[in-house]
């Protein structure tokens, strides 16, 4: 039960940080690795803001959806495909 909450909470935050950049095809794949992958992201983030040091640890909602938007906007730069 525990990692089909982890994959839902993985692409839901995927798909919400596509909608924030809003650009090219949904790749639902690709949606639910960068919300996964985000998750740890807004996770490191905390520990950084809050005095944690670098603790790497997944993260909750919110704090999945800001790692997951900054991950997709990497992917996006990195593979440098033309917006449609």
């Amino acid at each position: 039960m525990l990692i089909l909450a982890i994959l839902v909470l993985g692409l839901a935050a995927g798909w919400v940080a596509h909608l924030l950049v809003g650009r090219g095809e949904a790749n639902w794949g690709q949606l639910l690795l960068v919300g996964i992958a985000g998750s740890f992201v807004g996770g490191l983030l905390s520990s950084l803001l809050f005095g944690d040091g670098f603790d790497i640890k997944a993260s909750g909602l919110i704090g999945s959806i800001v790692g997951a938007t900054l991950v997709l906007l990497v992917v996006r730069a990195v593979s440098k495909k033309p917006a449609h």
